[in-house]
């Protein structure tokens, strides 16, 4: 659950933390004093678009930090796979550092990119922002609540429908690439000839123009690698008066003559004799060098015809041997496919065909999926409209048979609705008002909520366009969502208000050249105040506050049921 909220210069927040509790979280306050900016701030935590404007004013950075508790098996598996470090009490934090045109997410201390931080928050937090039930407008999410209800049977089939269709669409891409005529044919078939004998001719090796490459390299700088050779050769050798073979001879036999004399002289022989035969070892091996880098023109027009040939190949065919030789093998293929075309096609189509009937068969199992659990779950939602205040209504989740197929199948499905006796079903947006659909909304919410593994849920003003009996049954619906989730709701609704397990208050206030908004925990006292203003009391009368104190016995008798 989200355990605490810390802003920091963001728009009227100048510093404050709040700290949220179990069950249902009611945040209140006066209109202006900033209640949306709680959601914006979790929303740019959890990877918002940031504006210049939000800063507090004088201030060149803000900061949001979430601190989640959670013991979800799940959470910690995505920690991993993102490469972090759980906290050993299950807890997660997720921090953004805000500036103009530059942000720093942080989740346990690391930094992220904002793509992990929103991959990390579908797992911990569903934010139900003031116009998300303008979306029930769109059959496609329609479609999107259905199969989120499903669950895991579905999954299942939902893959197979994607990788059938996946196959289809490949061979259907792959006909249209090799469809040709038999001008374009004649021409591909020519080509391919041509550039496979080239290749296969040449006979190239892998490695064989590094190898060639070094010798080149060599060969081309010969004369001056001999002249350095002999040059290195007359120093150290034996052949001139002033070389180091000869030197090192003398002083052997100048050493030889006293090294009986004194057993330190022996030892300082012995490391002259073995330098003598370093240097010997050395020269030996010069001269056979040398005798291997000889050489005629021949041997050079050789390894350069080569290498020019090979280098060729390379401009046209690849960058490298080994993708030439790939080229070539890609050519032959074509040259066979070309020369059974017809039969190649056939194969296709027959494949196609194949990859059809598979898909078939895959939407046909998912699409009764669909329609089982669309059977199961329109009797759910019935009963929660009901209990929100729909006394007559009919509702329906309609699947039917689309007219082209997807990667997510065959399926066309939408919402119908009827809010009256007698009259027909029909797609919900043609029948319900802005405040019924926040109701639908909250409906689907609370029953998906039993099968959903997100813990806490966040309600934007779910109370728009209610008020009375159906606001109570809203505050009902809330509490039982509760029994399951975290709930932060924002309301400005008394009888939602009063179902609140933790009341919470947004306030505004002013000096001279400021203005600061603030969030804090109410006590009872304070909570039973705070709904005899909900309620338009502008001052707390003995009255005012007996209201608001039944309004909380009623919700605690519904709490106690």
């Amino acid at each position: 659950m989200l355990q605490s909220l810390h802003v920091k210069n963001l728009a009227l927040m100048e510093e404050t933390e709040v700290e949220f509790g179990e069950g249902l979280n009611i945040l209140t306050g006066e209109t202006g004093a900033g209640k949306s900016l709680l959601i914006g701030s979790v929303t740019l935590a959890l990877g918002g678009k940031f504006e210049r404007d939000m800063l507090r004013k004088g201030k060149d950075s803000a900061l949001v930090e979430l601190v989640f508790r959670c013991g979800d098996d799940r959470v910690r598996r995505k920690l991993l796979q993102l490469e972090l470090e759980p906290e050993e009490d299950g807890s997660v934090i997720i921090s953004r550092k805000m500036q103009v045109g530059k942000s720093v997410y942080k989740i346990n201390g690391e930094t992220v990119t904002a793509r992990q931080v929103k991959e990390l928050a579908e797992l911990l937090i569903d934010i139900h922002g003031q116009h998300e039930h303008q979306s029930l407008l769109n059959k496609k999410k329609h479609m999107e609540i259905l199969d989120a209800y499903c669950g895991e049977e579905f999954l299942k089939a939902a893959e197979a429908v994607e990788a059938a269709f996946k196959e289809c669409r490949e061979i259907g891409r792959a006909m249209e690439e090799e469809a040709m005529d038999e001008e374009t044919k004649k021409r591909e078939q020519t080509l391919a000839e041509f550039e496979l004998k080239e290749i296969e001719e040449a006979k190239p090796v892998p490695g064989e123009d590094e190898e060639l490459e070094k010798s080149y390299r060599l060969m081309v700088n010969g004369k001056k690698i001999i002249e350095n050779l002999t040059e290195s050769y007359q120093y150290t050798g034996n052949d001139s008066e002033g070389g180091a073979g000869v030197s090192l001879s003398r002083a052997l036999r100048a050493l030889g003559g006293v090294s009986s004399l004194d057993e330190r002289l022996g030892e300082l022989e012995g490391q002259l004799a073995e330098i003598d035969s370093l240097l010997a070892d050395y020269n030996r091996d010069l001269a056979e060098y040398m005798a291997d880098m000889e050489f005629d023109g021949e041997d050079f027009t050789a390894v350069e015809e080569r290498l020019n040939q090979l280098n060729h190949l390379k401009d046209k065919y690849g960058r490298t041997i080994e993708e030439v030789i790939a080229y070539g093998e890609e050519r032959a293929r074509l040259l066979e496919k070309i020369s059974d075309y017809d039969a190649y096609m056939q194969q296709l189509e027959e494949r196609l065909s194949a990859a059809k009937k598979k898909l078939g068969a895959a939407c046909a199992v998912l699409s009764d999926i669909r329609k089982k659990n669309a059977e199961v779950l329109t009797g759910q939602l019935k009963e929660a409209l009901v209990h929100l205040n729909f006394l007559t209504v009919e509702f329906e989740i309609a699947v039917r048979r689309a007219s082209n197929v997807t990667a997510k199948g065959y399926d066309d499905v939408e919402f119908l609705i009827s809010t009256n006796p007698g009259e027909a079903l029909k797609p919900l947006g043609q029948v319900a008002s802005g405040g019924e659909l926040s109701r639908v909304m909250l409906a689907i919410k609370t029953v998906l909520a039993g099968r959903d593994a997100i813990d806490t849920l966040i309600f934007d003003e779910i109370d728009t366009g209610i008020s009375g009996r159906t606001a109570w049954r809203v505050s009902e619906q809330l509490d039982t969502v509760a029994h399951a989730h975290q709930v932060l709701c924002i309301t400005h609704l008394p009888q939602i208000a009063a179902m609140a397990d933790r009341h919470l208050v947004i306030e505004k206030s002013s000096s001279q050249d400021s203005t600061i908004t603030n969030i804090r925990v109410l006590e009872e006292e304070e909570s039973l105040g705070e709904l005899a203003r909900l309620l338009g009391s502008d001052s707390l009368t003995d009255a005012a506050l007996s209201n608001a104190r039944e309004m909380r016995v009623q919700a605690a008798a519904h709490k106690n049921r």
